[in-house]
C-alpha cells in the first residue's frame, strides 16, 4: 500500500420536452449545455503499453466509458476492448506483459471494487476477484513478474486485506501476505512486503519490519506521532531495495523527500518546499530513480533532479500552457503519454518521443467545448481571522471580467463550493463545476480551509478538533473577503459540496443561519456520531485518526462533543432553503445521514428538497444522474440567487432519480417529475 492511499483515508425517464426554464444569458449568449460539462468525455485518460504499441484511452460505448486500444501508429483504428454497460470504467492501466488491461469497478457505488484483466487479444475481461462482499485493491505491477499482480483482497476480514498473487491468464490465487492487522503494507521493486503499516491508538503511525524472531513476527522499526501522521511515510525504493524514499515533515513543517539507506541509516535530502508538501514524483520506469518532485502551493511547480527531465520538460512546456502530467512511459523510456491541465479548455493529450524530443498531438478530453467561452481561474490568498493563509481558486463570469484581472465589473451572486475530504485540497485547472456556476452568472470561489493537504502538517494539524469550528471559520472568512473586494452580493451567497463539503453546507445553514441565501449538501453528514458508527469495515484500521482529528464517538462525554457539532442538532435554526443529494448505496455518509435530517426538518415543517439515487453512492458517478441532479441545482440555485439555467431537455433521461421530499420547492421539478410518471409504461 502507498503512503499516499494510506494518509485517506429513476425511474427510467424521457423527459425530451419538459422545460424547467428556457434561459439564455445576457447578450443571447447561449448557455453550455450541461452534457458538455457533465457528460461523458470523447476521449479520455491516455496511455501508452509499457512495450509502446499500443495507445489506450476512455471513450464511450453505447453512452458508457469503455476502454479502446489501437495501435500506436495508427490511433484512429481504435477498438473497444472492454463490454462495461452501466457505470462506466473511470481508469485503467497496463500489465507489463502488454496484454491485458487492468482496471477496477464497484456495484452501482458501493465501492466493493473487483479487479478486472481484459485480454486484447480475445477481448474477454475476467473478475480477478469474483468473491461476493469483498473490496480488492491492486498491490502492486511488477515488470519483473509481467504475468502476475498483487491485489489486496478483504475476504477473510473484513476489516483487512490479505495480499494474493494472481495470475492474469487463468485468475489463479495464491496467499503471500496474510494480514494480521495492519491497515496496510509497503512493498519492494521486487515484491518483497518490506514494512506493515499500523496506526496507534493517538493516531500516529507505527512502521514495522518483519521478524521471525517474534512472536508477532514483526518487529517496530519507526513511530511517526499524530502530529507528523498526514505528512511523513514510505513513499517506495530504489533500485537496489537498500534505500527507501520517505516524505518527512519532522523537525520542520512540509514534508520533504528524503532518500533513506535502510543499510547505513544515511538520509539525503532530496527536494523540498518551504511553503507546500511533495506531490508528483517522476520516477524512471526501469532505473528507479528521482528525476523530478512537484510542489503544489497555488500552481504546480517541478523541481527538476535529473537534467535530461529537465530538458523534456522545457520542450513540453513550449507545446500548451497547461500544467503537465505524465499519464505513462514505455519500459525503454522511449515513449511517454502526456497530458495537459488548462484552466479554460480541455485536457490535451500528447504522444512524446523522448529520443527524439518531438510530440504529437492525439486528441483532447472535449472537443465541444472549443465552441464556447471559458472562464479563467485566478489563486487568490486570503487570510484568516487568525492569520492562516487560505490558497483560494476564484472563477467569475467571462463578460462580468472584461479585464480578465479576477475583478468583476460589479458584485455578483457567489456560489461557495466547498472540497470534500477534509483531508483532500482544490487545485488550479478546468473545473466543469466553476464553468458550468460561471456560465450561470455565478462567482465561484473554492477556498483551501484548515485541514486541507499539501500545505504542511501546521495546516492540516490547525483542523484537528475544529469540525463547524475553525474550519468553518476559514470559509466564512472567505466569504467576507469576496464581499470586502466586492467581489460578492452580501444577500446572495450560496454554499455548496460533497462529502465534508455537504457537511460544511449544513453547518452553514445551521451554525450561520443568516449568511447564505441557500445550500446544496451532496452526501454529507449530518452527526458526526452516526458517521464514526458507521464507516465501511475496512476503515476500522485507521478510525484512532479519526478519534484523534475529528473526535471521540466511544464515549458519552465524546458524543455529546461530536452531536455539539451536528447539523443534526441544530436542525431548528435553519431558515434558508436546503438541496440534498444522496446516493443509496454510500458506505462513507450513508443515507441514513440524509434521511435523519430530512424527516428532522419535515416533523419541524421546514422545507427540504431531497434528491436519492437507487444507483449511486458517495458522488454521481454515472453521468445521466450527475446532469439530472445539476439540472435540479440550476433551478435550485436560480430561484434563490437570480442567475440563469438550462431547461430540463434530456438531462433526465436515463437517470434513476428520486425526489421523496420537496420536489414543489425547486421550479418545474414537481412537473417534470409527473411529466416522467405519465409516460412510464
Amino acid at each position: 500500500m502507498t503512503f499516499a492511499r494510506l494518509s485517506l483515508i429513476l425511474l427510467h425517464v424521457v423527459l425530451a420536452s419538459v422545460p424547467v426554464m428556457s434561459a439564455a444569458k445576457e447578450g443571447n449568449t447561449p448557455l453550455i449545455p450541461r452534457k458538455v460539462l457533465f457528460g461523458n468525455p470523447q476521449r479520455a485518460g491516455a496511455r501508452i503499453s509499457p512495450d509502446g504499441k499500443y495507445l489506450s484511452y476512455l471513450a464511450p460505448v453505447s453512452g458508457v466509458l469503455n476502454v479502446w486500444v489501437a495501435p500506436v501508429d495508427k490511433p484512429s483504428d481504435a477498438q473497444p476492448v472492454t463490454q462495461d454497460r452501466e457505470r462506466g470504467i473511470r481508469s485503467h492501466q497496463w500489465a507489463y506483459d502488454g496484454k491485458h488491461i487492468l482496471y477496477s469497478q464497484d456495484a452501482k457505488g458501493d465501492e466493493n471494487w473487483h479487479v478486472y484483466a481484459t485480454n486484447l487479444a480475445t477481448k474477454e475481461t475476467r473478475d480477478l476477484t469474483p468473491l461476493e462482499n469483498i473490496q480488492a485493491q491492486i498491490e502492486s505491477v511488477n515488470e519483473d513478474t509481467p504475468d502476475v499482480i498483487l491485489v489486496g483482497i478483504n475476504e477473510r476480514n473484513p476489516q483487512l486485506h490479505d495480499i494474493f498473487r494472481i495470475k492474469l491468464a487463468t485468475g489463479e490465487r495464491e496467499l503471500v501476505q496474510e494480514n494480521p492487522g495492519f491497515a496496510g503494507f509497503v512493498l519492494d521493486n521486487a515484491d518483497q512486503v518490506r514494512f506493515a503499516i499500523s496506526m496507534t491508538q493517538t493516531g500516529g503511525q507505527l512502521v514495522l519490519e518483519p521478524d521471525a524472531k517474534s512472536d508477532m513476527g514483526w518487529k517496530p522499526f519507526l513511530e511517526i506521532s499524530n502530529v507528523d501522521a498526514m505528512t511523513t511515510g514510505l513513499a517506495g525504493f530504489d533500485k537496489s531495495n537498500e534505500s527507501v524514499y520517505f516524505m518527512d515533515s519532522r523537525d520542520r513543517n512540509t514534508g520533504a523527500l528524503f532518500e533513506w539507506n535502510l543499510k547505513t541509516g544515511a538520509k539525503k535530502l532530496i527536494a523540498e518546499d518551504p511553503h507546500s508538501d511533495v506531490g508528483g514524483i517522476l520516477v524512471h520506469p526501469t532505473k528507479k530513480t528521482i528525476q523530478a518532485v512537484s510542489f503544489t502551493y497555488d500552481r504546480e511547480r517541478w523541481q527538476v533532479l535529473d537534467p535530461v527531465m529537465g530538458e523534456h520538460l522545457a520542450v513540453l512546456k513550449k507545446l500548451e500552457h497547461g500544467d503537465i502530467m505524465v499519464t505513462s512511459r514505455t519500459l525503454d523510456d522511449r515513449f511517454a503519454t502526456i497530458a495537459f491541465l488548462m484552466d479554460d479548455g480541455p485536457v490535451k493529450y500528447y504522444l512524446y518521443d523522448l529520443e527524439h524530443r518531438t510530440a504529437r498531438f492525439l486528441f483532447s478530453n472535449r472537443d465541444d467545448l472549443g465552441q464556447y467561452s471559458l472562464a479563467k481561474m485566478h489563486s487568490r490568498i486570503i487570510e484568516s481571522r487568525d492569520k492562516m493563509k487560505l490558497v483560494s481558486y476564484l472563477t467569475l463570469p467571462v463578460k462580468s471580467d472584461p479585464d480578465g484581472d479576477g475583478v468583476p465589473n460589479k458584485p455578483l451572486p457567489l456560489v461557495l463550493s466547498v472540497h470534500g475530504g477534509p483531508w483532500a485540497r482544490d487545485s488550479w485547472g478546468f473545473d466543469s463545476e466553476h464553468q458550468w456556476l460561471a456560465d450561470r452568472g455565478y462567482a465561484v470561489l473554492s477556498v483551501n480551509f484548515r485541514g486541507s493537504t499539501g500545505f504542511g502538517k501546521d495546516f492540516v494539524n490547525a483542523a484537528n478538533g475544529e469540525w463547524s469550528g475553525k474550519m468553518h471559520d476559514d470559509l466564512l472568512d472567505s466569504v467576507q473577503w469576496a464581499i470586502d473586494n466586492k467581489i460578492a452580493d452580501a444577500k446572495k451567497v450560496a454554499i455548496m459540496g460533497g462529502s465534508y463539503g455537504g457537511y460544511a453546507t449544513l453547518v452553514g445553514l445551521t451554525f450561520t443561519p443568516d449568511l447564505f441565501a441557500c445550500g446544496v449538501d451532496i452526501v454529507g453528514p449530518s452527526s458526526l456520531v452516526t458517521l464514526m458508527e458507521n464507516v465501511p469495515p475496512y476503515w476500522i484500521p485507521v478510525m484512532p485518526m479519526m478519534k484523534d482529528r475529528v473526535g471521540d464517538w466511544t464515549t458519552e462525554e465524546g458524543k455529546q462533543n461530536l452531536l455539539s457539532r451536528s447539523p443534526l442538532t441544530k436542525v431548528d435554526e435553519i431558515r434558508r432553503p436546503l438541496l440534498i443529494g444522496q446516493g443509496a448505496n454510500d458506505p462513507r455518509v450513508k443515507q441514513v445521514e440524509a434521511d435523519q435530517i430530512v424527516d428532522a426538518m419535515k416533523s419541524k415543517s421546514i422545507p427540504v428538497t431531497y434528491v436519492l439515487y437507487p444507483d449511486e453512492g458517495h458522488g454521481f458517478a454515472r453521468p445521466e444522474n450527475r446532469m439530472s441532479f445539476n439540472a435540479v441545482t440550476e433551478a435550485f440555485l436560480a430561484k434563490h440567487l437570480g442567475g440563469t439555467y438550462e431547461p430540463v431537455g434530456e438531462d433526465f433521461q436515463g437517470s434513476k432519480l428520486q425526489v421523496p421530499a420537496g420536489a414543489e420547492q425547486v421550479p418545474g421539478l414537481h412537473e417534470a417529475l409527473k411529466a416522467i410518471q405519465t409516460r412510464e409504461p
